[in-house]
């Protein structure tokens, strides 16, 4: 019904014929023409094959669809006709479409409900026959929506007649008021009529009521007996609409109850007991407070028996404690939708409904203490877009059920270490502020299967793509915002890359690779160094200054800091193959000299039973001068190699750089081994003695040796007890003498030669 007729400026209509693929008209309505009010298919459009859409808007005033009109479009799924002037539709003018799923026949001017006509289209599933001239009902009518649009639009009516008389007659099983003006005895009127027809969805619009005068609702009853499966109030700006009757008896039979941006901040006490039958309870967009949705006058024990889903979004809601108090003795209450609120900032102790598995609070203000005041039991849990910056891992290692967390559009700075969850299935964590996921994020939610967490500022690291790698190796869990919303952050020259270009050098997050390839450079440094080493005698040097170094620290230990004196005028190092020589020449004629030089001579002055390094090493820092005879042998012992580089560390010595070379024989200092390398710079440095064959030539030679030695003092070297000829000692190499004393120092003892007789060293007084 409408209040008025249309004004002839709305006549003009809008035709929109779709098809779906595989019409056998392929092509519809362009160039359609309408003669004196009747409907003529098109032609065909050219280029519109059979697996297109083709639509044409031409203003139209059709008056009528007659008999055979639609005949030609035997698979039309979807027909427009609104807005046009369509008065009568023949009772046969669809049976050519019995395909059709949608048909609009809104705003036309149709005085009653052509079942008739819609009786063949058994596939029918959207009707829309709204603002049209209807006067009666057809009583064939089934299984649709009846829409009132603009019920009185202009003034709320005031006549005594039932206009709702009629609905006990349809078969609608749904009716909707759109608008409209409505009072308490209209909408009285209304129920009353749904209560006696078969409605049982009822919807009331975006309608404006108001109270007549004088209805103040005295010596009305309520309404009982009004069964509804779903009861919708919508954008109704006075919430008096809920008790227009000044009762809520009308909402005892409603099963689900959908009171939506009705405006309404207080719910009496007796209004929760008179929602006995309601299943889902809806108050969405209201203005619902604490103190006035939880009132301490109310009884909630007996109340809402059979509520199993509640939804609380978008109020004015800041404590979880009165929510968690209201809902405790619902004994079926398993969903609450708390979203838009501004619940979560108070820290609380709250006690939660047992039974309660489904959780909502996205949109509101939580902290990381409200964690103490959720139900641990939760199988679903919403805190998206809440503010929170961080989250309790222990409330999540209590909650053995919760399957699906949602976390997306808060602040999360970082992911818990060992955060645990074990039964954990879907997990959103998107559009937050954490950079950082490791293989070890999600250890210990074995039965993670769906992970979201794009949009967040990612460090694009091996430690990231280890995570990537591992997750598409187990396939689990798959990324459900993978590749689109995963950036890189950081590091700055990948910024803003996506996460799935990013491909590290392939040694550079393979830790194991990465191991193996570090072990085989070194061994090949190692094997390359030893190589160099043992080329250039590195290993030689080495364990001359080992020596050294411990000998030094024996001296130090032992000598217990006495001053350091001279007891020779030279130390004579020569080689084996020279040994006679020096006897012969170099004692004979230094020591029988007058005064006498007193020299040091391994074979006579060394210590017996004493490490021969340190033999070595005493016996030049007791002498003011080392003499080496250089030779071929010379050049071919070790233990001559070792007296050179101890003498030319002057650190052992007195300090200076006293050193006498005597050439007994002619050698090539550029052909000398590498590690004669000191030799060879004294040969290139320093004047050297040459020993000269000829008889004649010697005296000068002597004469220049005993200059370079200086003039001996007196004195003689004192020795305790009974003097006796030292036996010679043999070397290194030479005799393997060195070897037993190593061996013989390893076991912790010195190598004492049988029948050896030990001498005790005095130092004589300094030269």
């Amino acid at each position: 019904p409408r209040s008025t007729r249309r004004s002839s400026a709305l006549a003009p209509a809008l035709l929109s014929v779709r098809t779906e693929p595989g019409l056998d008209a392929a092509a519809l309505v362009r160039g359609s023409g309408c003669k004196r009010g009747r409907f003529h298919p098109p032609p065909p459009q050219k280029g519109c094959g059979q697996a297109e859409t083709c639509q044409t808007r031409r203003s139209l005033s059709l008056q009528e669809i007659a008999a055979g009109d639609l005949a030609g479009l035997p698979l039309l799924r979807r027909l427009d006709l609104a807005f046009n002037n369509i008065s009568r539709l023949a009772p046969d003018a669809f049976a050519a479409n019995r395909l059709l799923e949608q048909l609009r026949l809104f705003n036309n001017s149709l005085a009653h409900i052509p079942a008739p006509a819609l009786r063949p289209l058994a596939n029918l599933r959207c009707l829309d026959m709204s603002n049209n001239l209807y006067g009666r009902a057809d009583t064939a009518l089934q299984k649709f929506t009846l829409r009132f649009r603009n019920l009185f639009e202009f003034a709320y009516y005031a006549g005594s007649a039932d206009l709702f008389a009629g609905l006990a007659e349809l078969r609608a099983t749904k009716l909707v008021f759109y608008r409209g003006k409505f009072d308490e005895r209209l909408l009285r009127s209304a129920l009353l009529n749904v209560r006696a027809s078969r409605v049982r969805d009822l919807e009331l619009v975006a309608i404006d009521f108001a109270r007549s005068p004088g209805g103040n609702g005295s010596g009305s009853a309520g309404i009982s007996g009004l069964r509804l499966d779903r009861l919708l109030l919508q954008d109704i700006s006075n919430p008096d609409v809920l008790r227009f009757d000044w009762t809520f008896t009308w909402l005892s039979g409603v099963a689900a109850l959908s009171i939506v941006n009705v405006n309404f901040n207080f719910v009496p006490c007796d209004a929760w007991g008179e929602m006995r039958n309601v299943r889902v309870l809806n108050v969405t967009g209201n203005r619902l407070e604490d103190a006035y949705l939880y009132s301490q006058r109310c009884h909630y024990g007996a109340v809402m028996p059979k509520l199993e889903t509640f939804v609380l979004a978008n109020n004015q809601l800041s404590s979880l404690a009165v929510l968690a108090a209201l809902t405790l003795t619902w004994p079926r209450l398993s969903s609450l939708d708390a979203s838009r609120n501004g619940l979560g900032a108070r820290r609380e102790t709250c006690r939660w409904n047992g039974n309660l598995r489904w959780l909502a609070l996205s949109h509101n203000q939580v902290t990381a203490a409200a964690f103490a005041c959720l139900p641990t039991g939760l199988e679903y849990l919403d805190l998206s877009h809440s503010q929170l910056d961080r989250l309790d891992a222990s409330f999540f290692s209590r909650s053995r059920r919760l399957r699906e967390l949602r976390l997306s559009g808060n602040k999360l700075k970082f992911i818990p270490s060992g955060w645990t969850c074990p039964s954990l299935e879907v997990l959103a964590i998107d559009g937050n502020s954490f950079g950082v996921l490791a293989r070890g994020s999600f250890g210990n939610m074995p039965r993670l299967a769906s992970l979201a967490a794009g949009d967040n500022p990612y460090h694009c690291t091996c430690e990231l793509y280890l995570f990537l790698q591992e997750t598409r190796r187990r396939r689990r869990p798959s990324l459900r915002d993978w590749p689109g919303n995963w950036t890189c952050y950081h590091p700055e020259e990948l910024l803003d890359t996506a996460v799935a270009a990013y491909t590290p050098w392939p040694l550079e997050c393979d830790v194991p690779a990465l191991v193996a390839v570090a072990v085989s450079g070194t061994a090949a440094a190692a094997a390359v160094a030893a190589a160099l080493c043992w080329k250039f005698d590195v290993p030689w040097y080495v364990r001359a200054t080992w020596r050294l170094v411990r000998s030094r620290y024996r001296g130090r230990r032992g000598g217990g800091g006495v001053a350091r004196r001279c007891a020779y005028h030279a130390f004579v190092s020569y080689s084996r193959a020279d040994a006679g020589w020096v006897r012969r020449e170099l004692l004979r004629r230094l020591e029988s000299a007058t005064p006498p030089y007193r020299l040091c001579i391994h074979e006579r002055d060394f210590t017996p039973g004493r490490w021969i390094i340190d033999n070595i090493i005493e016996s030049i820092e007791a002498s003011a001068k080392v003499i080496f005879v250089l030779s071929r042998s010379f050049v071919d012992s070790e233990w001559c190699n070792y007296e050179l580089y101890f003498a030319h560390q002057r650190a052992v010595g007195l300090g200076s750089e006293d050193v006498i070379l005597v050439v007994k024989e002619p050698i090539d200092a550029r052909g000398l081994p590498r590690k004669f390398s000191r030799l060879q710079k004294m040969l290139g440095s320093k004047t050297y003695l040459e020993w000269p064959p000829e008889p004649s030539r010697q005296p000068f030679f002597w004469m220049q040796l005993r200059n370079l030695l200086g003039s001996p003092r007196d004195g003689e070297v004192e020795t305790a007890g009974k003097t006796t000829s030292p036996q010679p000692l043999r070397r290194g190499r030479e005799t393997g003498r060195f070897r037993a004393a190593v061996s013989a120092a390893s076991q912790g003892r010195a190598a004492k030669p049988k029948g050896a007789v030990f001498l005790p060293f005095r130092p004589s007084p300094p030269i």
